[in-house]
């Protein structure tokens, strides 16, 4: 555990040495694709989720496998 915080604290020291441009730079490339893989997980939970959820309501009769109420687009007009 020592190697590691000695190792943060390298690189914490080498970061903060840098002009103040290369630190912006650096830590937005850095936060930008953290924000990618959070928004990539999420949108992976999110998928399941309403993936099982529309299976839900279809094994319930609630609705059809694409989301829309039974007799729901009728072309009849009824």
């Amino acid at each position: 555990m020592q190697a590691i915080a000695r190792w943060w604290d390298s690189v914490e020291l080498w970061l903060t040495g840098l002009p103040f441009v290369p630190q912006v730079v650096l830590v937005m490339v850095v936060l930008a694709m953290i924000a990618i893989l959070v928004v990539r997980v999420l949108t992976a939970l999110i998928d399941r989720v309403a993936d099982a959820l529309d299976a839900r309501l279809a094994r319930a009769g609630h609705t059809d496998a694409a989301g829309r109420e039974p007799y729901e687009g009728n072309d009849d007009g009824v």
